[in-house]
């Protein structure tokens, strides 16, 4: 069993081995949490005020992540003409820790925002597999910041997959995503509704984030299209027959 078509085919390739794609899914049928009680004061806690876009970078902070595409994305958002279309300051949040591969990227990413005069929050601190308190402090969920979350950048060069990416789409989130080797195999030709580009932010790329995060039947078209779309591909109940074959076989 691998995680994508890429693989399955490499698998042939290299050692003749045949294999069933089992990709990564989500328990679509049971809805996405909401805001409450814990987690309704997230972006107070985070600094964001109402007069803020919350766009949540959902990733660790590591080259392969791609997060120079996000800072580049929120430059050009951030242009007089569209924060005054836009009617609110766009602040990428990043809530996963940097150091799996070094603080190098961090700190590059750090500058570039700085020199692009982009406000990004690292907020590893704030975030945790599970809520809790920490000392007096609140440590919220991923799965908080997607609740408060107005929009997702996902531009990955790399993914096995892109679990956050179907978890962005299980909650309903318009998102940018960069079409990484898997994604135009496996995720893209299905057809779903997401601000595509290819390793670089274009004017196209930009107007539509500004058409979805202005326009709020754009924005529900495009989410609930999506989510129709991964429940049916990527959901428990699509993958069922698969592993109960699987499992017979064994």
């Amino acid at each position: 069993v691998v995680i994508n078509s890429v693989a399955q085919r490499e698998l042939t390739r290299r050692n003749g081995v045949e294999s069933d794609v089992l990709p990564n899914i989500f328990d679509f049928a049971t809805p996405a949490p909401g805001v409450d009680a814990f987690n309704q004061d997230l972006r107070e806690a985070l600094g964001l005020g109402a007069d803020q876009l919350f766009i949540l970078q959902p990733t660790r902070v590591i080259p392969r992540k791609g997060i120079e595409l996000s800072i580049e994305l929120l430059r050009h958002l951030r242009t007089p003409e569209n924060l005054a279309r836009l009617g609110k300051e766009p602040v990428l949040v990043i809530t996963h820790h940097a150091g799996d591969e070094g603080l190098d990227y961090l700190r590059e990413m750090q500058h570039r925002a700085a020199d692009a005069g982009v406000p990004m929050l690292y907020a590893a601190e704030r975030f945790a597999p599970q809520r809790g308190m920490m000392g007096n402090e609140k440590v919220y969920s991923l799965w908080d910041a997607y609740i408060h979350a107005d929009f997702v950048t996902y531009p990955s060069l790399i993914e096995g997959f892109g679990n956050a990416l179907i978890e962005t789409i299980y909650f309903r989130l318009p998102a940018l995503v960069n079409r990484y080797e898997v994604y135009r195999a496996d995720i893209g030709p299905l057809g779903f509704d997401l601000v595509e580009i290819d390793e670089k932010i274009t004017d196209k790329a930009v107007e539509t984030c500004l058409q979805v995060l202005t326009d709020p039947p754009r924005r529900q078209k495009m989410v609930q299209w999506n989510y129709r779309l991964a429940r049916q591909y990527f959901s428990y109940e699509a993958v069922t027959p698969l592993l109960a074959r699987l499992v017979e076989e064994m």
